[in-house]
């Protein structure tokens, strides 16, 4: 049970069965809504989630994480509640790390994989101490200072107004408590990119032209790994391509969607649990 996720369970009151649901993991430090036109999009014809982490949005900080497997486990608990047998995961920045370190739990479940502006790579140990300095600081400073900050990497400087000021929002509401115990387990994160050459379902990985967080080298590299991916470049863009630019977001999403709906539905049916070894 997940009762400590608040989430968006959004779709038509009789989708159609051939149409599998959407699950959407948000990055750090952000919440469902960096979601909002997406969910506007996809729900009206499909069963589309988006939850809140722990830690973060209306989602308690409580009990605190503690290692970063613990998100994709979350994610599992919520989908059992919610009958959701198989789905497209689909994940941004963090949000894609979690997803991958779902399919590595629990590859049976996953129709279809969406990574977009992340990387596979486990932490460097300068990394380790960079992002456990931030978890130090966002805990005696809060929030907004940081924000502040990252606002024109995570959206471009040219992003509109209201973008920024959405990403700029979800920043400072976060739970500095939640994100610094996020920090602390993403540090010690294991390396997916050996997954990423055993995943069996399509995947499509995006990114923004101009992201210096998670560079398009970054997407290549995945797209090079993955057995079966479309690459996609949104230029004009940073690292919320989704929100920068939603309509071309969308329309990369909606064929890759598409294309899982087509394929024979047992492909994805889920298996006993069987997660691999942790890499």
């Amino acid at each position: 049970m997940a009762p400590f996720l608040a989430y968006e369970d959004k779709g038509p009151a009789s989708p159609r069965q051939s149409l599998v649901p959407l699950v959407l993991v948000h990055g750090h430090p952000f919440d469902r809504t960096m979601w909002a036109p997406q969910l506007g999009t996809f729900s009206t014809a499909r069963r589309v989630i988006a939850p809140d982490l722990r830690g973060y949005g209306a989602s308690p900080t409580t009990p605190a994480l503690a290692d970063f497997s613990q998100f994709a486990r979350d994610i599992e608990a919520l989908l059992d509640e919610l009958g959701v047998d198989s789905f497209v995961l689909a994940g941004l920045s963090m949000g894609g790390q979690i997803a991958m370190d779902y399919y590595r739990l629990f590859p049976g479940r996953v129709r279809g994989l969406v990574l977009a502006d992340t990387f596979p790579a486990a932490e460097t140990p300068e990394g380790v101490r960079t992002r456990d300095a931030m978890a130090d600081r966002l805990l005696r400073e809060g929030m907004r200072g940081y924000a502040d900050e990252v606002l024109e990497r995570m959206v471009a400087p040219y992003a509109p107004a209201e973008v920024k000021a959405h990403v700029h929002r979800m920043m400072t509401a976060t739970s500095p408590e939640g994100a610094a115990a996020a920090l602390r387990a993403r540090a010690r994160r294991p390396d997916y990119a050996a997954l990423l050459t055993r995943v069996t379902v399509p995947a499509l990985v995006v990114v923004g032209a101009d992201d210096t967080y998670t560079p398009v080298s970054d997407a290549r590299a995945m797209h090079a790994a993955l057995p079966d991916s479309a690459l996609h470049v949104i230029d004009g863009t940073a690292h919320m391509p989704n929100l920068e630019r939603p309509e071309e977001f969308d329309k990369a999403l909606g064929e890759f969607l598409a294309r899982v709906d087509a394929r024979p539905g047992d492909a994805g049916r889920r298996q006993p649990s069987t997660a691999p070894s942790r890499l």
